[in-house]
């Protein structure tokens, strides 16, 4: 077992997994145009331009899986992407920032919250925080609408090669210490960098875990 509790077994076997095919499925501007619940499902959130599309595209070894965009808030609808037929990553619309009217923004995050509360195969949701920066106020909201719609979900930090390792476990610390009272919050903080590898055979272990045990 390693520190945060994954066995060489599962690590291999969640490499193997996630070295299959992944394909973009479809994307999704309304709930009705979702495709049928067949599929055990992780999603991505968090703020635009945390890293969604690079740390997915990390995962499957694939550079142009998900697409990443220099330009905030250009995730407007949910994306579905098809791994090995077995299991589905959903990349949710980014919040905060995005260089859309008010209106279109809002149009964006109700769909999350709509998916959240309506999906009935969601396993968990990766909510992403840039390390370098921790929990801001605007993760709040989000950490409430994942609380109320009472769907399990981690924090995973991204973009960790960016910063000391010592910055790096104060920031773990403080993180673990913001959910620890948050009902659906899973009581491990996983720290990941999508242009290093670091953390991601951690992190498609738990997926693996999450959806497939």
């Amino acid at each position: 077992m390693d520190e945060l509790g994954y066995s060489e077994e599962e690590i291999e076997a969640a490499r193997v997994l996630f070295a299959q095919p992944a394909t973009f499925m479809m994307g999704a501007v309304k709930m009705d145009g979702m495709p049928a619940p067949t599929l055990p499902e992780v999603a991505f959130a968090g703020r635009s331009n945390v890293g969604k599309s690079s740390l997915i595209n990390g995962l499957v070894g694939q550079n142009h899986l998900a697409r990443a965009s220099n330009s905030p808030g250009r995730t407007r609808e949910v994306n579905f992407f098809v791994l090995a037929e077995k299991l589905r990553l959903v990349d949710l619309p980014g919040y905060g920032f995005a260089r859309v009217s008010k209106s279109i923004a809002d149009k964006f995050q109700d769909l999350g919250r709509a998916y959240l509360r309506g999906r009935v195969n969601l396993k968990r949701v990766y909510l992403l925080i840039d390390a370098r920066h921790g929990l801001k106020s605007v993760d709040a909201e989000a950490l409430d609408a994942l609380d109320i719609a009472a769907v399990s979900y981690q924090i995973v930090l991204t973009k960790a090669d960016k910063i000391k390792q010592s910055e790096l476990d104060v920031t773990v610390d403080k993180t673990l210490k913001a959910i620890a009272k948050r009902p659906a919050a899973f009581p491990k903080v996983l720290a990941t960098s999508s242009e290093k590898g670091y953390g991601l055979p951690e992190l498609r272990a738990e997926i693996a875990r999450t959806c497939l045990s």
